[in-house]
């Protein structure tokens, strides 16, 4: 059974206790947030060394880091560092978005090392596989692709995105809408160009109750991904962002209904004032399902620096209700991330999911705050290290850039709180 169908019969699953043991929710509760579909724990019964997590309703946002070769950088090594860093700076899922080289043998290599739930976007396996063979992806049917969604969830990928939502009625709007930015979702586009070049409907929208086979046999979770995702802020919430959507609300019952876990991917790039309102919507349309969203990115104008515009985005979704964060790295919209670049991402989007659980409100999260306020306030450093979520740039900046006094060397002799020492 699934995580959904045991939640559904009344049945607590060893995953449920370890991530109500975790996120300190009673078992009961967890469950009953399973069963409702309001949380899903990703976790396929051939990843064998994982130590699952819950995402969704009441438990602490998470977030995801992106990994993954090009065409240009196809190394393995490259991407076990990147692992390296996702698990170091404890990211709380990761997605292997491999479009180069042999990705069936770079994916069966990430899982081996990941301990945290492991996805992602079947397509693209499917697509460069195709060229490899001589063929067009145009002209795949979906029994050619099917057997890559069933292949990487035989190999124990715990989450995939599946661009279901993007239909043909949603593409001839979009065609007449001549959006600023067109069409950024790479699986998107290559669905759109499938169904364009055979003039019929999205292969995985007709073939969903397939694809729902296949994740009830692994339970693996469908991330149902937004191909009509905007890309710029003047897409912002337009015409075939919101048809998308309302295809993915039926796809989450469809879902459910079959037993399988299922959350729902969102923008992209938005305008800040509309954030709170699409998180808002995306909740009503998909019956309370976790809402991943991807950003948001909240203005178009900071190439290398997108991993703070993203953290922005990502803070005020999380607040109003999103689950899951994306990470964005500085090299979005520049080039492949190298490992530093992860890194970074990971801390920009780790700050935002701890912004975000502050004004959720979620229980103990506030305490690490104070603790680090108190800690200020008596100059212990050793205490602040241990608050800080980058302990290791703390200790490096303490090195390089600390004071004689015990102060630091901002204001030290200076130091409001030597100036005020004893009496207040």
């Amino acid at each position: 059974m699934t995580q959904l169908e045991s939640a559904k019969g009344g049945f607590i699953t060893p995953e449920m206790k370890q991530v109500a043991r975790k996120e300190s929710i009673s078992e009961e509760d967890l469950r009953e947030l399973i069963a409702r579909g309001q949380v899903v724990i990703p976790a396929n019964i051939n990843h064998k060394n994982l130590i699952p997590i819950g995402i969704g309703k009441q438990l602490k946002t998470k977030i995801n880091a992106n990994i993954g070769t090009s065409g240009d950088f196809e190394q393995i090594e490259d991407e076990l560092k990147k692992m390296e860093m996702v698990i170091r700076y404890q990211a709380d899922t990761v997605m292997d978005l491999s479009t180069g080289g042999e990705i069936g043998r770079i994916r069966r290599t990430l899982l081996n090392r990941a301990t945290l739930p492991f996805g992602n976007v079947p397509i693209y396996e499917i697509c460069v596989d195709s060229v490899k063979k001589g063929k067009i992806f145009v002209d795949l049917t979906f029994k050619e692709m099917v057997e890559y969604i069933i292949t990487q969830a035989e190999d124990g990928v715990d989450f995939m995105t599946i661009h279901a939502g993007l239909t043909r009625r949603a593409v001839e709007k979009v065609k007449r809408q001549q959006r600023k930015a067109g069409i950024v979702s790479r699986g998107g586009s290559l669905l759109i160009g499938w169904m364009l070049h055979n003039n019929l409907e999205n292969p995985f929208y007709s073939h969903f109750d397939k694809i729902l086979e296949i994740c009830k046999k692994y339970d693996v979770t469908l991330s149902l991904g937004d191909g009509l995702r905007p890309g710029s802020l003047a897409d912002g919430s337009d015409w075939g962002q919101m048809e998308e959507l309302l295809t993915l609300g039926e796809l989450v019952e469809q879902s459910r209904d079959a037993g399988v876990q299922v959350m729902v991917e969102g923008p992209g790039h938005l305008p800040i004032d509309q954030i709170e309102m699409n998180v808002k919507l995306q909740k009503t349309i998909c019956l309370e399902a976790p809402f991943y969203v991807l950003g948001p990115i909240v203005t178009d104008i900071a190439p290398g620096y997108d991993h703070i515009t993203s953290a922005i985005g990502g803070s005020i979704a999380g607040a109003a209700g999103a689950d899951y964060l994306c990470y964005v790295t500085p090299n979005e919209h520049l080039g492949l991330p190298d490992h530093e670049d992860v890194k970074n991402g990971i801390m920009a989007s780790k700050i935002a999911a701890h912004v975000a659980d502050i004004a959720k409100g979620v229980p103990g999260v506030l305490k690490r705050d104070e603790g680090m306020a108190q800690a200020r306030k008596e100059l212990d450093w050793k205490k602040q290290e241990e608050f800080c979520l980058d302990p290791e740039k703390f200790r490096k900046i303490r090195e390089n850039r600390s004071s004689s006094t015990e102060a630091c060397s901002m204001c030290g002799e200076f130091c409001v709180y030597k100036l005020l020492e004893n009496l207040l």
